[in-house]
């Protein structure tokens, strides 16, 4: 799980150890070049999540963007008394600027859910995604540098994974660039986002709110500042949490263990390179 942490220490002190199976599609919590040196097989589950992940990112930002969250808190808490010409004003997400950090597939899942929306769609792509094609087309963007689109977009949706490269790479500086009436989406992995940037942003009206399925630390604490902002969505860690894409994960995850188990390498392998242990040169 991604909860589980296999460090270099870890990985030393399991000298049978032939595979790494990951129910995810991020590596953040595997020493992937450990691994491979100890030849170890790292497999996870890329291809069967990112509509899924998709759904709830655009969830975020509708959620976010109309108050859903706290609309629902205002009703509950009985405080709707009357309807008024402002009550719960929130932003208009048809015809606005989408920037998407990271162009890989499930970038391109939010970017799909953009068009029918009549958005513009910008992106800034990431090294691991530069390359690499999809079965479904790319829709219609345009690519631009990183300080283009946080300054060009009125919602930024995070989907890079978590490298030494990508940590906290929106920071304070990053927030500085942004439109005051931005909104953040991150549906990857919290250390992408300095968290106490992000809160001393929302604090200083920096950007307009956040919505937010990963956190630096999960489970975030119940007292944490993040919280206590009527204008951030949190979710925990759900991205991928369809009833159906859970079975297709489980299942890639199995079919993994079990491919090198008969002799060869997982069929979604993130370190193709390795030797695997006990194999004959």
């Amino acid at each position: 799980m991604v909860s589980d942490r296999f460090d270099a220490t870890t990985i030393e002190q399991l000298p049978r150890l032939q595979i790494i199976s990951n129910f995810a599609v991020g590596l953040d919590n595997i020493d992937l070049a450990a691994a491979t040196k100890a030849g170890i097989a790292v497999g996870h589950t890329p291809g069967v999540l990112a509509e899924t992940t998709a759904d709830l990112a655009f969830a975020l930002l509708m959620a976010t963007a109309r108050r859903v969250a706290e609309g629902d808190r205002f009703v509950r808490a009985g405080r709707w008394k009357t309807w008024t010409p402002r009550l719960m004003l929130g932003r208009d997400i048809y015809a606005a600027t989408l920037g998407i950090v990271g162009w890989g597939e499930i970038g391109q899942a939010v970017a799909r859910r953009a068009v029918g929306f009549g958005m513009r769609i910008l992106y800034a792509a990431h090294q691991s995604s530069r390359v690499r094609s999809f079965t479904i087309p790319a829709p219609p963007a345009t690519p631009v540098d990183l300080g283009e689109l946080l300054a060009s977009s009125d919602f930024i949706s995070i989907n890079v994974p978590l490298t030494a490269q990508t940590r906290h790479m929106i920071s304070d500086h990053q927030f500085a660039l942004m439109k005051r009436d931005a909104i953040l989406i991150n549906t990857a992995r919290g250390a992408v986002i300095d968290q106490e940037a992000l809160v001393t942003a929302l604090k200083l009206e920096r950007i307009a709110g956040a919505g937010l399925d990963v956190t630096e630390v999960e489970p975030i604490g119940a007292d944490h500042p993040l919280l206590h902002f009527p204008n951030v969505v949190v979710t925990p860690h759900i991205g991928s949490a369809s009833h159906a894409t859970r079975v297709k994960m489980a299942e890639v995850a199995v079919q993994n263990v079990l491919d090198v188990l008969a002799g060869g390498l997982p069929g979604r392998c993130a370190n193709p390179t390795v030797v695997l242990r006990g194999a004959k040169a």
